[in-house]
């Protein structure tokens, strides 16, 4: 496709017009007191989401313009392209699929593949799911990156759905000291090992796979060898080096499929494992209804679109460097650190598809804590800290706590519920309104200094405001909806990467480390630092003593 990068088009040139006369110096309060419609007009219907983006620094002129930023680059074709199946990742001369792993059968690209896969994979799942007869309590995903996020975010936000006779663990870190605790009181009788890696050779991941297996062994004494196979199983393409790790059972995908992009792959595994084949089937469901809704909604409604658009504006016009999620449910405790994989290893890049160092910022840092947690720690710096940092909230209606709860709990419950949404509503109006030094002045405050003025006190009370956010409200937590919320952010992450005209699908990043890692590791056996730098040399004579 020959497209113009979007700092060559000429709606970027009006963007930047449209910032120095209008957007600069936006202001929030205003623009509601101007807008009576505001709300309805800035907001946008998804599957499962309904998105109230009217508290950006934005208004409809500045979406139009935006929307065809993105025409100009070429966006509608490069989504097209990349449903079709065609190489959207060129320097690894592959094609991004993740999205028909959740197609209907016969409604995307390697269709039989994915579905013989997916088949095969519930099967299984439901023989585990019997504990009575397969004997497992526990299951203990082995991953790292993306082998490992997307399952540990997604079942502790399925919580309501989990089956009762199964406990999830997830072991990441080389570090001994995540695998150790996780082990310590399981019962090698009663455990299940899901090694997940592609290759089959991950570092982090095959250093946990093989202190597993020796505990296993030594658990489970002169059987253990013949029992590897019922209690171990993977997640991988490398079926060869599994059957030699005493594997039998493996589920494989495609390199198609990018790992940040590959829980509704084979690594959804454990995810299955917890909710069972009919509630896994819901969430891709879930995803492909937000596919559809990305693929064919025009773009001044489409929710992917505009995110990653608002993305742009706030980057590269407004100079924000990082966005916050505070999602206000905590079963989504570990999305911002989902996320913070899925967005800065897709869209952290400093050259074009060409290989051309780009003159613009591409992705911003992603960060995060469950409402209402983050108000306790980092919010006093996004309401009264210096830089401008825009914040997601996202808000679930409904609770979905056991039924089973005395009628008094489950009216406390609700209580708290009311509660945790007042906040969060609350947040994001104190970021837009603020507090004046004036208002300020007309209150008391009981904990101020007595020895300080009133105007001094006054000034250490006062809030800018006209602080951005925007609120993602879901109806309850389920399956379909985790499935829509997640495909949701792929494709928005798709959308600023395609304006800034990267490839947001390659992640040469990572390597590199790896790479120093693995010549590193001989010299803490001799101690020979020759050629070293002299920081790393005097580190690594330190660490060895």
């Amino acid at each position: 496709m020959n497209i113009p990068r979007c700092d060559q088009t000429p709606a970027w040139s009006e963007l930047k017009h449209h910032y120095d006369t209008q957007g600069r110096d936006f202001d929030l309060r205003t623009a509601f007191q101007q807008q009576p419609q505001r709300a309805a007009e800035l907001s946008v219907a998804a599957p499962e989401i309904v998105a109230d983006l009217s508290k950006n620094r934005w208004d409809l002129a500045t979406r139009d313009l935006l929307v065809r930023l993105a025409r100009e680059c070429g966006l509608e074709a490069r989504r097209d392209a990349m449903l079709r199946g065609e190489v959207v990742n060129p320097t690894e001369g592959r094609a991004v699929l993740h999205t028909a792993l959740r197609a209907p059968r016969g409604a995307a690209p390697f269709s039989d593949e994915v579905h013989e896969v997916l088949d095969r994979l519930l099967q299984w799942v439901e023989q585990v799911r019997d504990t009575a007869r397969s004997g497992i309590r526990h299951v203990v995903n082995i991953g790292i990156g993306g082998s490992d996020l997307g399952p540990q975010m997604l079942v502790p936000a399925l919580d309501a759905h989990l089956h009762e006779g199964l406990q999830f663990h997830f072991v990441s870190n080389v570090d001994g000291h995540d695998i150790v605790p996780v082990l310590r009181g399981l019962d090698p009788r009663e455990t299940l090992f899901i090694v997940a890696s592609k290759t089959f050779t991950t570092q982090e991941t095959m250093a946990n796979a093989n202190l597993a297996r020796t505990w296993f062994l030594e658990g489970m004494g002169p059987q253990g060898e013949a029992e590897i196979g019922r209690h171990f199983v993977a997640t991988t393409t490398n079926v060869q080096a599994a059957s030699a790790f005493g594997i039998h059972t493996t589920f494989g995908f495609w390199d198609w499929v990018g790992g940040r992009f590959s829980l509704w792959s084979a690594i959804g595994l454990p995810v299955a494992l917890a909710i069972g084949a009919d509630a896994f089937r819901s969430m891709l469901a879930g995803a492909h209804a937000m596919d559809r809704h990305f693929a064919e909604t025009p773009l001044e409604r489409n929710l992917p679109a505009l995110l990653g658009l608002l993305d742009v504006w706030y980057r590269n016009f407004h100079g924000y460097t990082s966005r916050s999620v505070a999602p206000y449910h905590q079963g989504l405790r570990r999305l911002p650190a989902y996320l913070q994989q899925l967005e800065m290893e897709s869209n952290g890049k400093q050259v074009d598809l060409d290989g051309q160092p780009l003159p613009y910022a591409t992705s911003p840092v992603v960060w995060g804590e469950p409402g209402t947690n983050g108000q306790h720690a980092y919010f006093q710096m996004l309401h009264q800290g210096s830089d401008v940092i825009p914040v997601e909230f996202i808000a679930v209606r409904h609770t979905s706590h056991d039924t089973r709860l005395s009628p008094a709990l489950q009216a406390g419950l609700a209580d708290q519920h009311t509660k945790l949404l007042a906040n969060c509503l609350a947040q994001s109006q104190a970021l837009m309104q603020g507090k004046s030094t004036e208002s300020a002045l007309l209150e008391q405050a009981p904990t101020a200094s007595k020895a300080l003025g009133a105007l001094t006190v006054a000034r250490h009370r006062t809030f800018p405001g006209n602080r951005p956010s925007s609120t993602l409200v879901m109806d309850r937590l389920t399956p379909a909806s985790l499935g829509a919320l997640i495909a949701m952010y792929e494709h928005r992450i798709f959308v600023s990467g395609a304006i800034w005209g990267i490839n947001s699908f390659d992640q040469w990043g990572v390597e590199l480390g790896k790479a120093l890692c693995n010549q590193l590791l001989p010299r803490f056996a001799t101690g020979d630092t020759t050629g070293l730098d002299g920081s790393t040399a005097a580190l690594l004579t330190r660490l060895r003593g």
